[in-house]
């Protein structure tokens, strides 16, 4: 709670634009659901139909995400929900006082926790900007065949290939998975990657909602 006795509010900003409400609120339910004591609030950005999957879609998203993230009214904190943790520096620098993260340094941070050797599996075939920095050395990149953005996701060829880079994360080694897209949340398959490769993996909007929580409490 809040000093004021409220919830703590989150704004949480989206990257993929999107008006189905189950996929457009998908992540503030589950954060919700696992932390109850936080209130969520969801913007998505406008113009970026496929989300973020290059450096390019980045570039041209960062000011869309600062420029949403003035609009939230009386929250607590921000969260960039994408593993790419875009406009976090920005959001950080416009909005001093207020604290901001993101889904790739929350992954990483708690992917750590569990071993040395972490898998990193997204969509793209280079890291994220926290993974690549907080991981040298300690890092096995995956990307799933045929998956090049969050919509590839949403099939069943999708899944399948997604749990075979897990598997094939396993075999070379590594002792944690943590997922490099909020999409692979917002499709539930952490749990699913956990029965097939018996290692633990780290779902990226989970990790958000647990550095919010924490911020929660030490108020």
């Amino acid at each position: 709670m809040s000093q004021k006795g409220k919830k703590f509010k989150v704004g949480l900003i989206r990257v993929l634009t999107c008006e189905e409400p189950e996929v457009l609120y998908s992540h503030q339910r589950q954060i919700m659901e696992k932390f109850p004591e936080l209130e969520v609030e969801t913007k998505c950005i406008p113009d970026q139909p496929e989300g973020i999957h290059s450096p390019e879609l980045g570039r041209i998203a960062v000011p869309k995400i600062v420029e949403t993230a003035k609009t939230f009214q009386d929250v607590d904190m921000i969260i960039v929900s994408c593993a790419d943790d875009p406009g976090v520096r920005e959001i950080r620098e416009a909005l001093p006082g207020i604290p901001v993260t993101g889904g790739g340094e929350t992954t990483v941070a708690v992917a750590l926790r569990y071993g040395s050797r972490i898998g990193v599996l997204g969509i793209t075939d280079y890291a994220p900007d926290a993974y690549a920095r907080l991981l040298q050395g300690k890092m096995i990149l995956e990307k799933p065949e045929g998956v090049d953005s969050t919509l590839d996701l949403m099939t069943p060829e999708g899944r399948e290939q997604v749990l075979l880079s897990g598997r094939k994360l396993k075999e070379k080694g590594a002792e944690v998975i943590a997922l490099a897209c909020t999409g692979l949340a917002t499709i539930g398959i952490a749990r699913e990657l956990e029965e097939a490769t018996g290692l633990p993996v780290i779902d990226p909007v989970l990790a958000e909602g647990l550095f919010a929580y924490f911020e929660s409490v030490r108020r």
